[in-house]
């Protein structure tokens, strides 16, 4: 049975998490009245420290204190769309070739046609879920510091239970700003140190972001626990290298400089430990995917206890329509949303699935061109992610999967080092790099048949292979800006650009606008250029 630590939240603890935030002095005084939380009430033992960062971890995978609805943690926004790991594939994931959706929700097809503005709702949704987040975890990093805890009388042996807590806080914190960094540049910035109560944040450069996050990284990397011995769903020293080797690989679009050495001595960390790759592609992307060895870190989500409309209840959900049989997928119906353009299906020479497994599409009833994007038979459906374990039995939940989203894993290790070897890393080499990349082809082919040689293993090869190997996980958006095929460009597909044959967009949408609420509420704050 899949263990879902983070579903032990009890109701006190996120409540009193929400509401120590606006609290600005006396939080160390316990109240008489025993009805009144304050954080010497909440902190009281290393259970309900474990349970405040359960909601740390929690907070990548609901939207709000009751589930699927009823009390949102943001506002501004319906709370089936709130929800963090939605608006990140939202915002990875239709603004590319790899997706496109039906649906026709307020400013929504903005993403496909690249046309979004500073006053679009789901940009918004999506800085405001970062910043949810980054502002829960500060206060758990705020109230777990060595002071904190001798202060409230803490053992020698509870006090480094707490530490490892605070220091996967620390990483949950990291991965949002990583996010902010990555899809805002010149952010706000505020961590624990900030006094807790109404104030306008700073902004920060991208650059200093940047050198934040790596020291952020490179000091907790030693306090997170060995790789692969924590528990399943929390962070481990392989979670913290993986963020490592995502910021290195991408600072050139970040800082301007070439980090690609240092990418390279993390991601051999990862490489070298415990996590394997699992033999089944399609494993990982089942009900019971938390029995493969090789995801590092995922947003777990559970048909019981996680329910969102979020998540994987909307990526497994939303791909289903047409003739598709919602029971192949282990769900009681479909959505009728997201589909594929074409330009993604050509990167398969063969889409049948019968020479490289990882070709899921359903062709069926659905054109392969995109005449009207709103239609959900324009265009071929996506069966990567499913409700079904690899027993072919469903998940708990018809609706709300057990399927767990890997946010690491490492095939994606794999393909970024070779990447950092052909971009001119050092402390790698190519025949090595070769070597990873076949295995993965060896796994998606049941053979080597599939298998390149050295001189077919070019960056424009390692961009074509990230998204056959990773499409739908996220990583799209951030790749093609990484390797100048995002804007400003001749790659196109259908839709890019509002129009049928895709046209070049401007380069300031590498970035997204910070909106225009947080602009007109902060003057410390300015907008990116071009909006």
């Amino acid at each position: 049975m899949k263990t879902k630590y983070f579903t032990t939240i009890t109701g006190t603890v996120v409540l009193s998490t929400l509401v120590l935030t606006s609290c600005l002095k006396d939080l160390d005084t316990v109240p008489i009245d025993p009805l009144v939380i304050t954080s010497a009430t909440v902190y009281e033992d290393t259970t309900a420290y474990r349970q405040v960062l359960a909601k740390c971890y929690a907070g990548l995978a609901v939207s709000g204190q009751q589930g699927p609805h009823g009390n949102p943690d943001i506002s501004g926004i319906d709370e089936g769309f709130s929800q963090y790991l939605r608006q990140f594939w939202l915002a990875q994931e239709l603004t590319t070739d790899e997706a496109v959706i039906a649906w026709n929700d307020g400013t929504l097809k903005d993403y496909h046609f690249q046309t979004w503005t500073s006053g679009g709702e789901f940009i918004k949704a999506l800085y405001n879920r970062i910043y949810y987040q980054i502002s829960l975890c500060n206060e758990f990093i705020r109230e777990s510091t060595d002071e904190k805890l001798s202060e409230r009388g803490f053992s020698d042996a509870e006090k480094a239970t707490i530490r490892i807590y605070r220091a996967e806080a620390r990483f949950l914190r990291a991965l949002s700003y990583y996010h902010a960094l990555d899809l805002f540049g010149n952010v706000p910035f505020v961590t624990e140190n900030d006094k807790v109560g109404a104030f306008l944040p700073t902004q920060i450069t991208r650059s200093d972001l940047f050198n934040y996050l790596e020291t952020e990284l490179l000091e907790i990397e030693g306090q997170l626990k060995d790789a692969k011995t924590n528990e399943y769903g929390r962070a481990d020293k392989a979670a913290a290298w993986m963020l490592l080797s995502k910021l290195y690989l991408n600072a050139t679009v970040y800082i301007g400089e070439e980090k690609y050495t240092e990418a390279l001595t993390w991601i051999k960390k990862v490489i070298a430990s415990p996590y394997s790759l699992e033999p089944e592609y399609a494993h990982l992307f089942l009900a019971d995917n938390n029995l493969c060895n090789e995801i590092i870190f995922p947003i777990a989500f559970d048909g019981e206890s996680t329910k969102t409309w979020g998540g994987t209840t909307f990526i497994i959900n939303a791909a289903i329509g047409g003739n598709m049989s919602p029971a192949e997928f282990g769900v009681g119906g479909g959505w009728g949303g997201t589909r594929t353009t074409p330009q993604f299906v050509d990167k398969f020479p063969d889409i049948s699935g019968l020479t490289d497994k990882r070709a899921m599409f359903h062709t069926s009833g659905q054109s392969k061109s995109i005449s009207d994007i709103f239609l959900f038979t324009d265009g071929y459906a996506i069966k990567k992610w499913k409700n079904i374990k690899r027993d072919g039995t469903p998940g708990k939940d018809r609706t709300h999967p057990d399927t767990d989203f890997p946010v690491f894993r490492l095939a994606d290790a794999y393909l970024m080092y070779a990447e950092a070897v052909l971009r001119g890393g050092t402390g790698g080499d190519v025949a090595t790099a070769l070597n990873y990349v076949n295995a993965i082809r060896t796994r998606a082919y049941g053979n080597t048949s599939g298998n390149i040689t050295s001189g077919e293993l070019t960056l424009e090869f390692i961009l074509d292979e990230r998204a056959r190997e990773l499409y739908w996980e996220c990583h799209r958006r951030t790749d093609l800006i990484r390797f100048g095929k995002f804007s400003n460009t001749t790659y196109l597909w259908e839709w890019k650009g509002g129009i049928k044959e895709g046209a070049s967009t401007s380069s300031h949408l590498d970035l997204f606008p910070i909106p225009s609420s947080d602009i007109g509420a902060n003057p410390n704050l300015t907008q990116n250029p071009g909006y």
